[in-house]
């Protein structure tokens, strides 16, 4: 069995992501989307609209998916190779070559993205026409890592 990993803040679903899961699908057996939680996101500095449980039920609805983990961190991506034994490792295009060192675990590809949707266009779109800014779950509505007991896994 062929199985994908990818991973992504996957904020603000829209068909951009929908077109993305169907061509990793297509490249295997089992899709696995990682989905980075509210905690990792705050320490790269970003901040999504849907807390992590809300876009982890979101993705995890799309047809195309087959399991949904947490991304809690940089480095469990060679890690999560292992233990869901991947055998594509895929990102969008926009992160080209910055995961190259993988290819010694699996086949690393870098997808095109859909160019005229991105969740950042959408969120500027909003902003512009006077909707509140993004806000990031601060952990007191049940959202946090803490609180997932493993509910966006199938």
């Amino acid at each position: 069995m062929k199985t994908i990993i990818t991973y992504g803040t996957f904020d603000l679903f829209h068909y951009g992501h929908v077109r993305l899961f169907k061509r990793l699908k297509a490249l295997g057996d089992k899709l696995i989307v990682a989905v980075s939680t509210d905690e990792f996101n705050a320490l790269k500095g970003k901040a999504a609209f849907f807390s992590y449980l809300q876009r982890a039920e979101i993705v995890e609805a799309c047809k195309y998916v087959d399991m949904v983990v947490p991304e809690t961190h940089w480095q469990q991506k060679a890690k999560d190779i292992c233990k869901y034994d991947i055998s594509i490792f895929a990102m969008g295009d926009d992160w080209k070559g910055e995961f190259d060192e993988l290819s010694i675990l699996c086949d690393v590809v870098y997808l095109d993205r859909t160019g005229e949707i991105s969740s950042t266009e959408i969120k500027n779109s909003l902003a512009d026409r006077g909707a509140p800014k993004n806000q990031l779950s601060n952990g007191t509505d049940g959202n946090s890592l803490d609180n997932i007991d493993n509910k966006a896994g199938k």
